[in-house]
């Protein structure tokens, strides 16, 4: 009575190809939108049943296939955690551009939407296999990333960290930067 058509729901590919009930070879992203929409579902609506197929046999039970389907998710999950943690360790700095002026970054405690008690300074922030360096805001004073309780510091948050870069022309503990065209 039923299709399971979830592949076309995370890839947006409504064609005959995309309607079906593999999901194997999508991304984390793509996986998380699946999760989400089970989330939603399973929040807001009663289930009336399973339907037999890839992911339930024809007792209902779960199959080898919708457990691998679960351990990428959590995989997907534990991505995201960590894409979220590091977000708040170098949340990204505001920008803008004009042919007047150049680029301008600036750091505030909301910058790159990602409230905090404190401002940072910009830097460059380099990511083995990723293309660019993107800005990022880094706390200037108090222990590194990960560790509050440390007394061995030399207050200066994270500006030690060996991944990030000063923007050339710019005074190192300046919360803004502007880079001339």
């Amino acid at each position: 009575a039923g299709r399971d058509a979830t592949r076309a729901f995370a890839s947006g590919d409504f064609s005959p190809a995309g309607l079906v009930d593999s999901v194997s070879g999508l991304s984390p992203a793509e996986l998380l939108s699946i999760h989400s929409w089970l989330s939603f579902y399973s929040n807001n609506y009663e289930p009336v049943g399973k339907l037999v197929g890839r992911f339930y046999d024809e007792n209902g039970a779960p199959t080898e296939a919708l457990r691998e389907v679960e351990a990428a998710i959590e995989e997907a999950l534990r991505l995201q955690a960590e894409s979220d943690q590091k977000q708040q360790q170098f949340p990204p700095c505001n920008s803008e551009w004009s042919s007047a002026k150049g680029t301008r970054f600036w750091c505030s405690r909301e910058s790159g939407g990602v409230p905090r008690a404190w401002a940072g300074v910009p830097r460059r922030l380099h990511r083995p296999g990723s293309r660019g360096t993107p800005c990022v805001c880094v706390r200037s004073s108090g222990p590194p990333w990960g560790q509050p309780g440390s007394s061995q510091h030399r207050d200066r948050g994270d500006l030690d960290d060996p991944r990030l870069q000063l923007y050339e022309g710019c005074h190192p503990l300046a919360e803004q930067c502007v880079l001339p065209t």
